[in-house]
């Protein structure tokens, strides 16, 4: 008898929130002075490129690009810390693209060419400058 009332209750809820769902949403109203960087700036560029980094880089690299992500301590030798990179730009999309072995690194840097497209590559290069050094290699 209970598990019906609590069903009951479970469904009346997610009646209730259906309901109510689209109103809430339709009221909200971006003001209208933001103004948004355009798709190709290098800021948008930027922010692309740390989204695809959190998602694909943060668990090795860590959340700094330090090369002190959670899975770090199990590779020999350590992610690489790449707020200090003495890469190219161009070095970087490759060994993205190909993964470590390839361009004799780390055999655990995995090739992301295949998941990645070329616009995410580059903006997680683009991000990986923002936060480097002013004299680290272009």
């Amino acid at each position: 008898m209970k598990r019906h009332g609590v069903r009951a209750a479970a469904v009346s809820l997610m009646l209730l929130g259906a309901a109510t769902a689209s109103p809430m949403a339709a009221a909200v109203d971006l003001p209208s002075d933001v103004d948004f960087p355009h798709r190709d700036s290098p800021e948008a560029r930027v922010y692309r490129g740390s989204i695809v980094f959190s998602n694909y880089c943060v668990l090795c690299h860590g959340q700094n690009a330090d090369g002190k992500g959670r899975a770090a301590k199990l590779y020999t030798p350590p992610p690489a810390n790449l707020r200090k990179s003495d890469k190219t730009d161009e070095y970087k999309e490759l060994i993205i693209r190909r993964g470590g072995a390839p361009m004799a690194r780390s055999e655990f840097m995995p090739p992301w060419g295949a998941e990645l497209t070329e616009e995410q590559i580059s903006d997680v290069v683009s991000f990986l400058r923002s936060i480097a050094p002013e004299d680290a290699p272009r």
